[in-house]
């Protein structure tokens, strides 16, 4: 009997609304802007990449090569970037519009700090932010997971058990 292999989408999807619930969680204990915090969804994204592929290969009976592993994890990756950057377009907008002020403050009080930037210098970088926060917000969700799924689905195709058949062993 063969095994039912999970879908990426499946994957991504669930990896999406599980990164979701621990945005909310922090908006409603008035957490967004804790960085250490903001990591747990890195780090699920990470796990969830790596487990998938090594699951992938199991699933497969080892027959796939590193190829294959990488790109079954990548297909989760680019998954997880598309919804979460739709949510993020719909959080930014709707569920909490406060959290662009409230990253203006934490990097205004970050300049004010280093107290190397002029006020004036200061004022015109955070306007700047300010009107494209939405572009940057969209931007960085797209390649930071992009880019940490790449690295997990790397990792991920490395670490899983490889069995593949070659073509030319049953070739009589």
């Amino acid at each position: 009997m063969e095994q039912k292999i999970t879908p990426p989408w499946t994957i991504a999807l669930i990896t999406s609304l599980i990164c979701i619930v621990i945005n909310l969680v922090m908006y409603v204990s008035n957490q967004l802007t804790n960085k250490s915090l903001g990591y747990i969804q890195m780090v699920l994204v990470i796990g969830v990449i790596i487990w998938a592929c090594i699951n992938y290969a199991k699933q497969m009976n080892g027959q796939v090569t590193y190829g294959n592993v990488f790109a079954h994890g990548f297909k989760i990756t680019a998954g997880i970037a598309a919804l979460m950057s739709i949510y993020t377009i719909i959080s930014v907008k709707f569920i909490y519009p406060e959290i662009i002020e409230m990253t203006i403050d934490v990097a205004r009080a970050e300049m004010e700090k280093k107290g190397q930037v002029p006020t004036d210098q200061i004022d015109m970088a955070l306007g700047f932010t300010r009107k494209f926060f939405l572009p940057f917000a969209i931007a960085g969700s797209l390649f930071g997971t992009a880019l940490i799924g790449a690295l997990a689905s790397l990792v991920g195709a490395g670490l899983a058990k490889k069995n593949p058949i070659s073509p030319f062993e049953n070739a009589s």
